[in-house]
């Protein structure tokens, strides 16, 4: 029976915005998560135009990788990782987005991060945007509404690969670029939010902006991995998708159509361009449904059709019950909404766990594209208790990691061509849907709090040794 491939990617994975801080160090700019104050699974955190005084804006400090990047490298060098999942800061390269030439200081820092990976005989793989565009870009041209943010995107790649053309084999354009699909991905992800102040996750949803900069999108992404195709053969180009899987609440024909709607515009939209170079047979109807009208240009869709991705990347933390019931309560905490599922326990934040959810899930994804796939974002946030002898017992994150693993192994039995695992805050950071640090999800525990205060030592948790063993062994022993 077929197991982990010998070269299999185990690691971790981490986002500059949520654990490099030193936000305005060495000529970096301001992003649209430097703007999000801090908030709570109860009181959402909020985006400000300016910065208010006396307000925690978590991305500012974060974890401080930027000064321990070395220790934190060693750490995941001593748990065994393959690779290394990080993000470069758009903004520590160009400041604004609007610069002649990148910021050499920036440039500088990742150099350090890559060598310091290769030292330890880490992969680095690297996501080019990941919530981070330059909010001078935002306030100008409304995000990605505006196509120029293509051109300034192509330059910040242009940059990037010459200079870590030798350093880096694996690359991401886009953190899940089908969070643009939704109301909430106008903050974050298409930055379509000019003069808004408020709850991040509450900006007013207005679709054709949304849309509009969600092609804008789709064309960087192809232009990036065109230019990579032809200058760099010796790069690997990826999507990522937020992969919110979902199943009809009941075997009422309605539940099961629209189920399959809502996978089609959640799950399946983005990667059908990104994968098969094209906009799916079914957005014409969605479009005409919402009014949106999507403006192209000439050679658009030749772009899009040459810029296609080598592997698929997604994260999966959760599933999701669908039903047509008007008065069907919501489950809480999940990100896409839904109906409880019975069969199912939740997080400490409501997320649904769903182990074998992932099977069903790569072998959906895998049988749709048949390209290598990886899972780069999958992990339990949860109140970590640290004791008198500073030890943490994460019991319940062995648990939850062991359960996923078991399933990417019945996937890859299956003949999924699964080659890496990146378990999404493999040290503790800010969390990206809340804005807190209580929401823990590492191997490693930070001493940092959510009123800002902490020394920011590290320490293994228990976790840290469970997944060592799982990494030396390939899988075999979890």
């Amino acid at each position: 029976m077929k197991t982990f491939r010998k070269d299999f990617l185990w690691g971790g994975a981490t986002a500059a915005n949520q654990f490099e801080g030193a936000w305005d160090v060495d000529g970096k700019g301001a992003s649209v998560s430097d703007m999000c104050t801090n908030g709570s699974h109860t009181s959402p955190k909020r985006i400000t135009p300016v910065l208010e005084e006396g307000t925690l804006y978590p991305s500012h400090e974060a974890i401080d990788f930027y000064h321990h990047y070395a220790e934190d490298i060693a750490l995941f060098a001593e748990m065994g990782f393959k690779t290394f999942r990080l993000s470069i800061a758009w903004t520590r390269i160009f400041p604004t987005g609007l610069e002649d030439g990148p910021n050499e200081a920036g440039l500088a820092f990742y150099d350090r991060v890559f060598d310091e990976c290769k030292k330890h005989g880490i992969e680095p793989l690297v996501t080019i945007s990941h919530y981070e565009m330059p909010y001078a870009l935002i306030e100008k041209y409304n995000g990605w509404e505006d196509r120029i943010c293509i051109d300034a995107f192509l330059k910040y790649c242009e940059a990037i690969f010459a200079r870590y053309k030798d350093k880096v084999k694996y690359w991401l354009t886009f953190n899940e670029i089908n969070s643009g699909t939704m109301a909430m991905g106008s903050v974050l992800s298409t930055g379509t939010i000019k003069g808004y102040s408020g709850a991040a996750m509450g900006a007013p949803d207005k679709p054709q902006e949304r849309f509009q900069a969600l092609h804008h999108q789709f064309v960087a992404s192809a232009k990036a991995v065109k230019l990579a195709h032809e200058k760099y053969p010796q790069f690997k180009m990826g999507n990522m998708c937020l992969f919110a899987t979902m199943y009809p609440s009941t075997c009422n024909p309605d539940d099961i159509i629209e189920t399959q709607k809502q996978m089609q515009m959640m799950n399946w939209f983005c990667s059908d361009i990104q994968v098969r170079g094209a906009y799916p047979y079914y957005a014409d109807r969605f479009f005409e449904e919402k009014g949106i009208s999507i403006k192209m240009e000439d050679g658009d869709r030749e772009i899009l059709k040459e810029g296609t991705v080598d592997f698929y990347t997604f994260s999966y933390y959760m599933s999701n019950c669908v039903t047509t019931k008007k008065d069907a309560a919501e489950t809480s905490g999940n990100l896409m909404g839904g109906v409880k599922n019975p069969y199912l326990k939740s997080s400490d934040w409501g997320w649904q766990i769903d182990p074998k959810g992932l099977r069903y899930t790569l072998n959906e994804i895998y049988g749709r594209y048949q390209i290598p796939l990886m899972v780069v974002e999958n992990g339990l946030g949860a109140f970590d208790e640290k004791k008198e002898d500073g030890s943490v017992d994460d019991d319940y994150r062995i648990d939850y990691l062991r359960q996923h693993i078991a399933q990417m192994k019945e996937a890859v039995a299956d003949g999924v061509d699964l080659m890496g695992y990146t378990p999404w805050g493999c040290i503790d950071l800010v969390s990206a849907s809340t804005g807190e640090m209580a929401k823990r999800y590492g191997f490693i525990y930070v001493d940092k709090y959510d009123d800002g205060t902490g020394t920011l030592a590290r320490s293994r948790k228990k976790s840290f040794y469970w997944y060592q063993k799982v990494i030396r062994t390939n899988g075999e022993e979890i």
